[in-house]
C-alpha cells in the first residue's frame, strides 16, 4: 500500500475515534440533563400543588385591611 493511502486510513481512524469520544460525552450530557429535567418536573408539580392549596385556603379574618386603607 502507498504512504498516501496509509495516511488517509490513519486520518479516517483518527476522525472516527474523535467522533466516538464526542458521542460518548454527548450521551453523558443527555443523561445528566434528563435527570435534571425529572427533578425540575417534580419541583414544578410540588409547587403547583402548593399553589392550588394556597388558592383553596380560606382567608383569615385578621388578614383583612383595616377600614382606613
Amino acid at each position: 500500500m502507498s504512504a498516501a493511502f496509509n495516511q488517509t486510513i490513519e486520518l479516517i481512524e483518527s476522525k472516527i475515534a474523535f467522533l466516538e469520544q464526542a458521542t460518548s460525552e454527548l450521551s453523558e450530557v443527555i443523561v445528566r440533563q434528563q435527570q435534571e429535567i425529572r427533578g425540575l418536573e417534580a419541583k414544578v408539580a410540588r409547587l403547583s400543588e402548593l399553589l392550588e392549596a394556597i388558592k383553596e385556603a380560606p382567608v383569615a379574618a385578621d388578614s383583612e385591611k383595616p377600614p382606613h386603607y
